[in-house]
Formats: structure tokens, C-alpha cells, sequence
């Protein structure tokens, strides 16, 4: 039997992260908990997914704990940059799994974020975050930005870089790749 301890152990992550991710799965319909003595639990593979699924949800928690981890270091590193700028207050740019990440990482560090950017927003609030559906309601309320969506990349960028300017735009690490810089006329920086 694997305990949740002895997996966050193994995967060197939080215990906390392995209950969440475990959370997951079972939203999901991968794997069932039942309660057993003395305030412990054990989860099973329901018999649709015993086969296929047991191996897609090894592959998925991999997959998300690696994510996890590059994003954490990213986002830390980026918040990082931010404090050394001395940018008091800033606003994040797209809604998704990297924003989560870059709000938990926020609570130790100096900077604050103030919103999130999301055009398609659906909610007012996200990971306790106020929601807004563009920059230029926030511009006097934040120093910078940093971008934290994983679907539209380029397009946030480049919306931020139009808004604040790019001296004020942060990228993680983590969406380098995902970004070719342009300069205001449009032309592709090295």
C-alpha cells in the first residue's frame, strides 16, 4: 500500500498537492476513495478504467507535477524579477492553471496581485483574484503585468504589450517559447 505521504515524498512535492491531485482524479471518475479505519483512505481504480486509465492517470500526474514544479520555479522567478523592479501591485494576464500557480506563489513574496485578466470572464473573482474583462480598467491600480495564459500566449502578450507598454509585461520562463516578442511596429525581436 502507497500512502500520500510516501508518494509526496517520492515525487518530491507537498503532501497537500498529492491529496489535491488525488481530489482530481476522482472528480474525474480515474480512481474511487472509500473511508477505512482510523481516518484513513483507499482509493481504487473503478472497473471501466482498471486498464487505460490507470495509464493515463500515471501519465497525468507525472505530467502535472512536472508541470507543477516548472510552473512554481517560473512563476517564483518572475515574481522574483518583479520585487527587484520594485513593482508593488500587479495584475495577471489569462485565466488558467499557471494564474492558480502564480497566485499561490504571490503569498510569499512582496508583490501583490490585484487582478486578473481574463476578456471571457465568467465569474468576478478567481483563487480570491477580482476579475477583470480588460487591462485598461486596472491601468492605474498595477505596476506591471505578467502573463499567465497557456492557451492564447502570443495574443496576451501582445495585448499587454499594447496596454502597459513592454518594459511592464513579465513572461514566465515556462511561456518563452510560446511567445515571439515583437517590437510596436510589429516587427519580431531576436
Amino acid at each position: 500500500m502507497v500512502t500520500q505521504r510516501r508518494l509526496a515524498s517520492e515525487l518530491g512535492i507537498a503532501l497537500g498537492l498529492v491529496n489535491a491531485y488525488l481530489k482530481r482524479c476522482v472528480n474525474k471518475g480515474l480512481i474511487k476513495v472509500q473511508q477505512i479505519p482510523s481516518r484513513r483512505y483507499a482509493y481504487y481504480l473503478t472497473p471501466k478504467g482498471f486498464a487505460e486509465k490507470s495509464r493515463l492517470t500515471a501519465s497525468y500526474l507525472v505530467y502535472s507535477f512536472d508541470f507543477f514544479r516548472q510552473a512554481r520555479a517560473s512563476c517564483e522567478d518572475a515574481l522574483h524579477v518583479a520585487t527587484q523592479m520594485n513593482w508593488q501591485n500587479i495584475a495577471l494576464m489569462g485565466r488558467s492553471d499557471l494564474a492558480e500557480i502564480a497566485i499561490i506563489c504571490a503569498l510569499d513574496q512582496p508583490v501583490r496581485i490585484v487582478a486578473l485578466v481574463d476578456d471571457g470572464a465568467a465569474s468576478e473573482n478567481f483563487a480570491g483574484v477580482p476579475v477583470v474583462k480588460d487591462i485598461a480598467s486596472i491601468m492605474g491600480r498595477c505596476d506591471g503585468v505578467l502573463i499567465s495564459d497557456i492557451t492564447a500566449t502570443q495574443e496576451a502578450y501582445e495585448a499587454a504589450v499594447e496596454a502597459v507598454g513592454t518594459s511592464r509585461v513579465l513572461i514566465p520562463n515556462i511561456l518563452r517559447q510560446a511567445v515571439k516578442q515583437f517590437t510596436h511596429n510589429g516587427e519580431g525581436e531576436p
